[in-house]
């Protein structure tokens, strides 16, 4: 029995791009007109990678630097939201290669809350595994600044809770602009701490 289940939701990929490297800020993402990813994420992304040095987000887990798998190969925003941050910011948008966006999905509703382990699969059947929510940094509030000086210092508080998901590659594939991806969902309940142990 599958335990995941098949929804009737779909989101279409609007944008793709990468992030070559991040010596300094701003972020210098480019747009792509299309994305082949291999289990490691799109190859010379700096995000790349079956495994990864931990970072600041998982260090009550781990030492920062510690090799861990990589589940951070992707950075998914949702389209309503990168409009809503813009509207927040007072600008007519923003450009997703700003936040060092991998893909820029629209149709998905509440996309920064999918829950983990949600798959998004394309059209070959390339598979997406979301692992969590991502977190607005400082580095796209310095990109946006440089751009718009003045209303790039907003973008933390603006972001929060809408900076899209982070993900890793389940099955490689082809990504382009325009492809349908379909929305799977883990079926169980949320998780409560208050459960009884034999319920």
């Amino acid at each position: 029995m599958p335990a995941l289940a098949r929804t009737d939701f779909q989101g279409r990929v609007t944008w793709l791009g990468r992030v070559p490297h991040r010596d300094a800020a701003p972020i210098a993402g480019e747009p792509l007109d299309e994305m082949t990813l291999g289990f490691g994420g799109l190859a010379g992304e700096i995000h790349a990678g079956t495994t990864r040095p931990s970072c600041s987000r998982v260090t009550a887990q781990h030492p920062k630097g510690t090799e861990i798998a990589n589940t951070r190969q992707l950075s998914l925003v949702g389209a309503e939201e990168l409009a809503r941050i813009a509207g927040a910011l007072g600008l007519d948008a923003i450009d997703p290669a700003w936040l060092g966006a991998s893909v820029v999905i629209a149709g998905l509703p509440d996309f920064s809350h999918l829950p983990p382990s949600a798959r998004l699969q394309g059209p070959d059947g390339c598979t997406l595994v979301v692992d969590m929510q991502n977190r607005p940094c400082q580095f796209p509030a310095m990109t946006i600044e440089a751009a718009h000086p003045g209303h790039g210092r907003a973008f933390k508080a603006a972001s929060k809770g809408l900076r899209g998901v982070t993900a890793w590659v389940e099955r490689p594939g082809t990504l382009r602009p325009g492809d349908a991806l379909r929305l799977h969902l883990p079926e169980q309940r949320a998780w409560r701490p208050d459960t009884p142990q034999d319920a």
